[in-house]
């Protein structure tokens, strides 16, 4: 059996034991069924069965989805797609030797950290930068280093958890910092941070609210009069502004986010943020600062087991040059998902609906998209979708999801909806390939 078209191109993937194990246990059940029922069944019913074993196997492993659900940064699909510009220079470094930690002028041993620091300052407007591999890691070195066993303020108001379970207060804790909470969860004011001030006070702490806005009675403290509290007492503002926008997003007509230059511009002694949010790049915490505070992160032991590889840093390298210029940053993928007109995603959803099948009622609608991520929470994007209506929509989605190409929709209202603003326009035919083998 090893040898049918349909099993055989899985031993390329798979390797040829795994092959060869799932046609063993489906041959095993199909003997127990005939002894059981004095019936065997055909071979194509056999073969049909370890297509799906392997079909599954193979889904396990990391494979590329089509993005369907109208949330540009979802982060159980792998965040910001990269730009053509960073996938080449990944590729470019990751197949030979580069000079990761070599200076090549003096012939001796260099820096990783520095390889990017240059564009990095460049954008941002800051003074130094450290690279490490997540947002929470990048979090975790600022508050080892600076307030270990020392206190850190943070108003109630900012006390967030984000997605799968991630509190400030354990990252707090695991840093060996003492939390000081102050003010209330709707109301904090600059003299709750003042009255807060001890001796042993290291840090004041500022945080991106992520995917929740608190309204109504409310009262918070800008990042510039903390700063400057801080200033007077000689405690340094950190902010963790998660998200990492360096444009404006109100360029694409949405709601402002902060961007690293408002916050450094407010005077943030430490700011971190991610590399694979809202900047477009490959997964990465991201701090900006003061030359000094940065020093000192560098010099912290635990620096080491936080570190990027030589990938990251090359995509990431290519990403900050695309932002050098207005006219480029439209080629970071999830900003021309972004600048992409309704009219011009109605076009493609309906040259699409032409082409499927009668039965499926394909048709263009209006949809709503979302920046996800924990950017922009609340906040809907005028989108449009390809909207179908398969006689089993349950069946239908979980064959989308599981065939090749994989494809990730969402159901509303008996519906599926395949948002256009997550589908680039060259996937366009690889939709319609999923469309066709999940009917």
């Amino acid at each position: 059996m090893t040898a049918d078209p349909l099993l055989a191109r899985y031993a390329g993937v798979l390797g040829a034991g795994t092959v060869k194990k799932a046609i063993e246990n489906e041959l095993d059940a199909a003997r127990a069924l005939a002894l059981r029922e004095d019936r065997a069944p055909p071979y194509e019913t056999i073969r049909d069965a370890i297509a799906r074993r392997l079909a599954h196997s193979e889904n396990e492993g990391l494979v590329p989805v089509l993005n369907g659900t109208g949330i540009v940064l979802h982060t159980n699909l792998g965040r910001a797609p990269l730009a053509a510009e960073a996938i080449d220079a990944l590729a470019q470094i990751a197949r030979g030797y580069s000079n990761l930690e070599f200076d090549l002028e003096g012939g001796t041993r260099g820096s990783r950290y520095e390889r990017v620091n240059e564009l990095i300052r460049e954008t941002t407007g800051a003074e130094d930068a450290l690279v490490v591999n997540n947002c929470a890691a990048a979090m975790l070195l600022i508050l080892e280093t600076l307030a270990k066993d020392r206190e850190v303020v943070v108003g109630r108001n900012q006390l967030v958890e984000i997605g799968g379970g991630f509190r400030l207060p354990d990252v707090l804790r695991r840093s060996g910092a003492t939390l000081v909470e102050v003010g209330t969860t709707n109301r904090v004011r600059l003299s709750d941070y003042e009255r807060a001030v001890t001796p042993r006070t290291a840090v004041f702490l500022r945080s991106h609210a992520s995917n929740y806005r608190i309204e109504g009675f409310v009262e918070d403290v800008g990042a510039g009069e903390l700063a400057s509290l801080g200033a007077r007492v000689g405690v340094p503002l950190v902010e963790d502004l998660g998200s990492g926008a360096l444009v404006d997003l109100r360029r694409f007509g949405l709601a402002h986010e902060r961007t690293v230059q408002e916050a450094v511009a407010d005077g943030g002694e430490l700011i971190a943020f991610s590399g694979d949010k809202l900047l477009g790049g490959p997964q990465a915490g991201i701090i900006v600062g003061k030359r000094a505070h940065i020093a000192r992160l560098r010099t912290n032991p635990l620096l080491r087991a936080l570190r990027v590889d030589k990938g990251t840093l090359a995509a990431l390298g290519a990403t900050l040059r695309l932002y050098l210029s207005p006219e480029t940053v439209t080629r970071i993928p999830i900003y021309a998902a972004l600048a992409a007109s309704s009219a011009e995603l109605f076009e493609r959803a309906h040259a699409l609906a032409k082409r499927l099948d009668a039965a499926l009622c394909a048709r263009a609608v209006e949809s709503e998209a979302y920046a996800g991520g924990g950017s922009l929470p609340g906040m809907t994007i005028a989108s449009v979708a390809l909207e179908l209506s398969p006689r089993d929509l349950d069946g239908f989605a979980r064959r989308a999801r599981t065939g090749t190409p994989a494809l990730v929709g969402r159901a509303e209202a008996g519906h599926f909806l395949i948002d256009m603003r997550t589908i680039p326009p060259q996937a366009d035919d690889d939709v319609l390939l999923a469309v066709e083998r999940a009917k």
